[in-house]
């Protein structure tokens, strides 16, 4: 079973960056379609990117998509998420998941989550 630890969230201005980071352990990493969700208090979790194992397809939510920009290391275990160009609307909690059905949006597998607060 995959294990799942984010890192980087903090607090940052609208139209500032951060880079989120999420080291995987256990399963085969490398194989898996590995992703990011968020939850916005009161609303419910919902997808925001997915980078599959080969040949790295990357897929968006509308949202976010020409902002955010998902990348992997698999020699290092790491999905990274780069964000640009952020808005308060941004602001939510921010999930790494593992094995990501991209078609269905969802996933089985959750890291902790880390807090990402966009300030206007």
């Amino acid at each position: 079973q995959v294990h799942l630890v984010e890192s980087g969230g903090g607090l940052v201005q609208a139209g500032g960056s951060l880079r989120l980071s999420c080291v995987a352990s256990g399963g085969s990493f490398s194989r898996k379609t590995m992703g990011w969700f968020r939850q916005a208090p009161g609303k419910e979790r919902e997808f925001v990117a997915a980078i599959n194992w080969s040949p790295f397809s990357t897929f968006y939510a509308d949202s976010v998509k020409g902002r955010f920009t998902i990348s992997r290391d698999n020699a290092r275990n790491t999905v990274y998420l780069v964000m640009n160009s952020l808005k308060p609307e941004d602001t939510a909690v921010y999930y790494c998941a593992g094995d990501v059905d991209v078609r269905n949006r969802k996933s089985d597998y959750w890291g902790q989550g880390t807090q990402v607060t966009v300030s206007s």
